[in-house]
């Protein structure tokens, strides 16, 4: 999109004069793992949330907005998601850098009492995310499996929580640079080595586990498993993915395994791989 350019221009100009603020000291592996953790529940349940409502194709095609909507190029969903940016910007939200915008403003001031957020990430690299990316996957791949077929008229809620879920996975995503920067403080002479050569393969398998990958994508998939399931006075429920049919779930914890999968761990790690070759600039 346009604006990266203005996102970028702008994270780099605050980054750079905040470029004397040392490290934190509480970004560890500790720290990142459990914040990868927590937003795996966030995750799971804004699934849910989107589930909720059908596909509502009304709300993604800019010719159901009349000569509006064709003049402006744009759907009833970007717009409504441009807007909610807008003022969610004027609120302080972006003052974090764990959060970035897919619709970049220039906001001159912000309504949120002031905050002295740290600055663990390397100036010359904080530009780096995935958002086009993210929007592109999440509406031509993720919601197709996501929602059922369907038109019930609610556009805005509908939007909104397609809203939730598009912040939740940029933040869970693009905090791949946040892991690149505390993996390269804890080997700094292989990943310099590897940078100065700029070798992405290299950087790629130092940078993968599989073995964690798998154990994320077993355990998301038990949480959504878990998180979807009706509750009852009944008494205890069977969580097994096996004793039970898929339509008992609200959200399908294979489409929830399939999205870490297919879409969340690879793009962590090109955000990861991304950061490392600015890391030295």
């Amino acid at each position: 999109m346009a604006a990266r350019a203005i996102y970028t221009a702008v994270v780099c100009t605050a980054a750079l004069l905040l470029a004397v603020v040392p490290p934190s000291a509480g970004l560890s592996l500790d720290t990142v793992r459990e914040f990868l953790t927590r937003e795996e529940d966030t995750i799971v349940f804004s699934l849910i949330e989107r589930a909720r409502y059908p596909l509502n194709r009304p709300a993604y095609d800019p010719i159901h907005l009349g000569d509006g909507g064709r003049r402006l190029n744009a759907s009833f969903a970007e717009l409504f998601i441009r807007e909610s940016e807008a003022v969610q910007s004027k609120a302080g939200r972006y003052q974090s850098l764990q959060e970035i915008p897919f619709f970049a403003y220039r906001v001159p001031f912000t309504l949120a009492p002031p905050y002295n957020f740290t600055r663990e990430l390397y100036p010359a690299a904080a530009f780096v995310n995935v958002n086009d990316a993210i929007w592109s996957m999440y509406f031509n791949e993720l919601l197709p499996l996501l929602a059922k077929n369907g038109d019930d008229g609610n556009y805005a809620v509908t939007v909104d929580s397609d809203l939730a879920c598009l912040q939740v996975l940029s933040r869970r995503i693009n905090y791949g640079r946040y892991v690149a920067e505390v993996k390269f403080r804890g080997d700094q002479q292989t990943y310099t080595s590897l940078i100065q050569a700029k070798d992405r393969d290299a950087l790629m398998k130092l940078l993968t586990s599989e073995a964690q990958e798998d154990v994320v994508k077993r355990r998301v998939e038990k949480k959504a498993t878990v998180f979807g399931q009706s509750i009852t006075s009944d008494g205890p429920i069977e969580t097994g993915v096996n004793n039970s049919s898929v339509t008992d779930f609200k959200v399908n914890p294979s489409v929830v395994y399939k999205l870490y999968d297919q879409w969340v761990i690879p793009l962590t790690k090109q955000v990861e791989v991304e950061y490392l070759l600015h890391r030295l600039d």
